[in-house]
């Protein structure tokens, strides 16, 4: 059994966003892929080895995801739930 998240509360758990709502408004209104497929539903699943990209500010983020947040924790925990691709 494959254990997954929602999109917008493990990007809250990892801390691209301040707020799960604004992680949930985002998903709707912007363009984000999880391992290139275009996603507009906050609930879209997640699971680690997955990939996602997304614009933010005026970086596009490419992540892969490495494990599930079970809490929004400090940065040093956040950042362990993902690791950073070069988009280069």
């Amino acid at each position: 059994m494959v254990v997954t998240a929602r999109l917008d509360k493990w990007l809250w758990h990892a801390r691209f966003f301040k707020t799960r709502g604004l992680a949930t408004r985002y998903i709707e209104k912007a363009r984000c892929r999880i391992d290139g497929r275009v996603v507009d539903k906050a609930h879209a699943a997640v699971a680690p080895g997955m990939v996602l990209t997304f614009a933010l500010g005026p970086r596009v983020r490419v992540v892969r995801i490495v494990a599930l947040g079970e809490r929004r924790g400090p940065a040093t925990e956040a950042q362990a739930l993902y690791d950073e691709i070069d988009s280069a």
